[in-house]
């Protein structure tokens, strides 16, 4: 009897070909795409985008700063990208920091002024010594840990002088002094090693070091977003999994005009004085209401349990919100109107959600996927209302910050109901 079974549930399978589908394309979607985020392929591994300001100019600063800049993991900028050929100034200390709060990198590294003079230091920390400040982003967990380390790594590899002649000076106040002779031989090797040094400084890099004996430059670390945040990245997973379940909420709400048109109740309320326009700019509005209301208790429950900070951003939330339930909900619509049955919608919706989610930032911060992947993202609903909703809990931005994600949202929910209205004319003519 067994086999009779089996038999029967392969045929209803082959019938439902949505099901059937979905059952072999939605894993080979998902493998995909995080075979593509966590692959390990070097090519498509993010670089860690840092912001470097000089207020030294010294030999050392440069050297360091060349350094960094022939990392492969790294992308060091030194000045923001030209607007309309316009050359941009470097970056100073207040405009660094300025643009970690906005989101332009998620470090920024500060050479203050007498760096120079002792850039390299084995003995007990000095208060009066200078130190290079590293500005950091909270919500970014692994680029201020990669720069600290490949930091010291380039202290090594681009000033070995330095480093060799510092531990010199250790040595000779430490070690009880060095004799005449050995001065002199220290002296000659380290002015061979600065030679080989401007030798090699054509565009070779140095040679590698090993990244795990630490040289001892000092640094501060200092947070400057969300450096007064009880839980950094409630807000964060707030907007991910809330847009991604409103996707679903509005796709069954849109259902409900397929089940009308299987019923029959469609043909009658197109017969009496409601148009089809009409009637989906209706469905449309029950959508985007049911989807702005599933947002507030979200969001509601984020400030009662997890101490999110709500009502100061009641107005960014508002606004994002119902930008982004309109945006949901004519996805809804449209997906509704493309299906033929309610059957397929099931299938269809999951597939296209589910991929939107994976790609747009829901179930994976897209700051830490490959560059590629974080430009598709910005064909999804989902990246734009993270952003946004990242803007106005994380980085407490004023409103009249949100106007790209804003116009975005609209412009997608207006395009996405002309297409969905479009498509729904067989059900005005059938």
């Amino acid at each position: 009897m067994i086999l009779p079974i089996v038999r029967t549930a392969l045929i209803a399978l082959r019938r439902d070909r949505g099901a059937l589908a979905l059952s072999f394309i939605l894993p080979i979607a998902f493998f995909t795409i995080f075979a593509v985020i966590f692959g390990g392929r070097r090519d498509t591994t993010p670089k860690v985008s840092v912001l470097v300001v000089d207020e030294d100019h010294s030999a050392a600063s440069q050297r360091l700063i060349q350094g960094l800049e022939r990392e492969g993991s790294l992308s060091v900028k030194k000045r923001p990208a030209s607007k309309q050929g316009a050359e941009q100034s470097d970056y100073t200390a207040a405009t660094a920091e300025a643009a970690v709060k906005d989101g332009t990198a998620p470090v920024a590294l500060i050479i203050p002024h007498g760096f120079g003079e002792n850039p390299i230091s084995f003995g007990p920390p000095n208060q009066n010594r200078p130190t290079i400040q590293l500005l950091k982003d909270r919500s970014d967990m692994i680029a201020p840990q990669v720069i600290a380390g490949l930091l010291q790594k380039v202290a090594m590899t681009a000033m070995p002088d330095i480093m060799a002649e510092q531990g010199s000076k250790y040595m000779d106040k430490y070690a009880g002094g060095f004799t005449p002779e050995q001065k002199k031989k220290i002296d000659a090797g380290l002015e061979e090693l600065r030679r080989r040094q401007k030798a090699e400084s054509g565009g070779h890099e140095a040679a590698p070091a090993d990244s795990n004996r630490g040289m001892p430059i000092p640094v501060t670390t200092r947070d400057v977003v969300g450096e007064n945040k009880n839980n950094p990245m409630v807000s964060f997973y707030a907007a991910a999994i809330g847009v991604m379940f409103l996707l679903f909420t509005a796709s069954s709400a849109g259902g409900s005009l397929l089940d009308e048109a299987e019923s029959g109740t469609l043909d009658r309320v197109l017969s009496s004085r409601v148009t089809m326009g009409t009637l989906m700019a209706g469905k449309l509005c029950f959508c985007s209401l049911l989807a702005f209301c599933q947002l507030v208790v979200m969001f509601i429950w984020a400030w009662l349990v997890f101490k999110l900070d709500f009502i100061p951003h009641l107005p960014g939330f508002v606004i994002m919100g119902l930008c982004t339930a309109f945006a949901v909900g004519a996805f809804g619509m449209l997906l509704a109107s493309v299906c033929r049955t309610r059957a397929q919608l099931g299938p269809l919706s999951t597939l296209v959600i589910l991929i939107m989610s994976s790609v747009g930032g829901s179930m994976f911060p897209r700051f830490l996927m490959p560059a590629a992947m974080q430009k598709a993202g910005l064909l999804t609903i989902n990246a734009w209302a993270i952003d946004g909703f990242t803007k106005v809990f994380w980085r407490d931005e004023p409103v009249s910050h949100l106007w790209p994600q804003v116009l975005v949202l609209l412009g997608v929910g207006f395009v996405l109901f002309a297409i969905a209205r479009r498509l729904a004319r067989r059900w005005e003519y059938s």
